[in-house]
This record gives structure tokens, sequence and C-alpha cells, in this order.
């Protein structure tokens, strides 16, 4: 089975020869399809396959060209490897396509699974675009992006946040936050806060008004106000541990005059 992703590549040549690669690998789309069973089928959570890295890819993407674009930032990868901002962005539509393949052995840990198993892939994905110097350092850049996803709100992480790259990788797999990614295990059972915060997210929004600080607002809107769980619990963390909070403004609304119930009843 093929996986279509829309890039826009934006004449970015290393990206598309990359995205090339990608819809040619069998391994790598077997491994999505491995991971939505682990955390589908099994495990009753929300899909960690080929659509969401798909979304997520495209939310990263869009972060670093508007950083970028702003003259905010200077992706880590040009100021400590004198590469350029197209090399930034396969690293971050690397990081976020490649970063949550680990959920085929378990989900805890997950993150560190997977950057086991996309150093696997990693080099056929990046040959013949770049040479062995330069697939050595995107590998690296990439790794630390998958590694660093991961961000718990109340514990103190031992895996900090040291690119650009990797803190716009967080943010962005953490925005993929829409009611729709949640119904697979709401119907199957799974009532708990997280699938009824994540039922509440009816629409996330990025955007860039014009003269205001911070740059970017996320706008959230909300059904209910449970998603309150899902911005504080998995947003939040992932902005203020990014390296660039400081460019994010988040705004969360209610935008029906009355709160949609959910569920009618929760017991124990």
């Amino acid at each position: 089975m093929s996986y279509i992703f829309n890039i826009p590549y934006r004449g970015n040549i290393k990206l598309k020869q990359v995205m090339e690669k990608i819809r040619e690998n069998k391994k790598l789309q077997t491994y999505w399809r491995c991971s939505n069973v682990m955390a589908i089928e099994r495990m009753g959570y929300t899909d960690h396959g080929s659509t969401h890295v798909k979304i997520v890819a495209n939310i990263a993407l869009k972060l670093l060209r508007i950083l970028v674009e702003k003259k905010l930032i200077t992706p880590s990868i040009v100021e400590n490897y004198n590469m350029d901002n197209d090399d930034a962005e396969v690293v971050v539509v690397l990081g976020s396509i490649l970063h949550d393949l680990g959920m085929i052995v378990q989900r805890h840990d997950h993150e560190k699974y997977s950057t086991i198993i996309a150093l696997t892939i990693l080099d056929n994905l990046l040959t013949p675009t770049y040479n062995e110097e330069e697939r050595v350092i995107l590998t690296s850049e990439i790794l630390h992006t998958i590694v660093c996803h991961e961000q718990p709100p109340s514990i103190q992480s031992s895996t900090r946040i040291l690119t650009k790259e990797a803190g716009i990788v967080g943010i962005a797999d953490a925005l993929d936050m829409e009611a729709g990614r949640a119904r697979i295990p709401f119907k199957s059972g799974k009532i708990d806060i997280h699938s009824v915060s994540a039922l509440s997210i009816e629409k996330v929004e990025v955007e860039t008004p014009e003269n205001t600080s911070p740059p970017i607002t996320i706008k959230i809107k909300m059904s209910n106000s449970a998603g309150v769980f899902q911005i504080d619990e998995l947003l939040k963390p992932r902005i203020q541990k990014s390296g660039i909070a400081q460019f994010f403004h988040v705004t969360a609304e209610i935008t029906a005059e009355k709160e949609n119930r959910i569920i009618e009843k929760f017991e124990i």
C-alpha cells in the first residue's frame, strides 16, 4: 500500500526527492501499519500511523517556514553545520514522519525506540540526495527531534530540547488534537479525561497576525471546556520546553453558546 503525502515543497528539491523515497519505502509503510495495530487495536489509543504523521509533518513545516521567513530563528542545522534552510525543512519533516515508529514496540519510552527504528531506514531515505557526511549530520538532527518530542507535563524530563527543529516537531505533534483523532478510542469504549478532552477540540488554527507579539497565534476552538486538559497537559509543556516558547500565543474558546454534552454518565 502506498501512502500519499501532500507536502508543499515550495522549490525545495531536496525535500521533494526525500519524499519520493518515502513513497517507495514499503518497510516504512509497514511500520506505520504496525504502529496503528499496536496503538489503536491493542491499546485503544489514537492514530499513530500515516495519517497522524502526515498532519504533524505539515504543521511542523508550516511553523518552521513562518519562523524563518519572519527572521525569528536561524535553524540549528544552519547555525551549527552551515547547511541551509532547505535542510532544516528535511529535518522537521522526517522527524515528524518517523517520531512514532517506536509504538510498534510499546507506548512507554516509544520515542527512544523510534530513534532505533528510524536509524535503520534514514540512510536509505537520504540517499542519493545527500553525501555520506551530510547524511550523518541530517541523521543526528532528525534523531534528536524524535527522542525529544515527548515532554511530560509534571515530570522533569532528562531529555533536553537542544535544537529549534526539535522544539518545532514537539509542538507540531501536540497540535494534532482535533476531535476526529479521538473518535476511534472513544467509540471502542475508552472513556477517560484524555478521550473526552480530545473530543472537545473542534478546530486548531495557526495564525500570524500582523504586528503582534508573540508573532504566532494558535487558536483552539472547543465544544466543551474539558478541552482545556488537552491544552494544559499536552500542548503547554511542549511549548514551554521547546526553546522557542516566546514566539507562541495560545488562545482557546468555547464556540457554542452552550457546551456540548460528550458523555451522559461516568461510573467507576
